[in-house]
């Protein structure tokens, strides 16, 4: 949702996970819908699917010393809870949050 976030503001984003599934939750794609973004021809990507360069900025979320050593200018560790497992309206006020973030660093 971080990357889709990134890119609506016009920023060239990358989102990747260290064991990725290789599909977009569900309950991500039926939330970015609600404000307008089809997530439906994405899928979920490694950390090795990232191109090999130095990053403007990487921001981790909640992963903790299995945190990825990416090559970047500046870091942030954002304390985002991991809402697969919430309710829709809870798993909203996650995605609002995100987009808040994003927000703020595209600022």
């Amino acid at each position: 949702m971080a990357e889709a976030f990134a890119r609506l503001a016009g920023i060239e984003a990358y989102s990747a996970g260290s064991r990725p599934s290789g599909k977009v939750n569900p309950k991500a794609i039926e939330a970015m819908k609600e404000l307008g973004y089809d997530l439906t021809a994405h899928h979920s990507k490694s950390l090795d699917d990232l191109p090999d360069v130095q990053f403007d900025v990487a921001v981790t979320m909640g992963c903790g010393d299995e945190c990825p050593m990416l090559r970047a200018t500046r870091r942030e560790e954002w304390q985002i809870p991991d809402p697969k497992e919430l309710p829709p309206d809870q798993f909203r006020d996650v995605r609002d949050l995100i987009g808040r973030k994003v927000q703020q660093l595209c600022q």
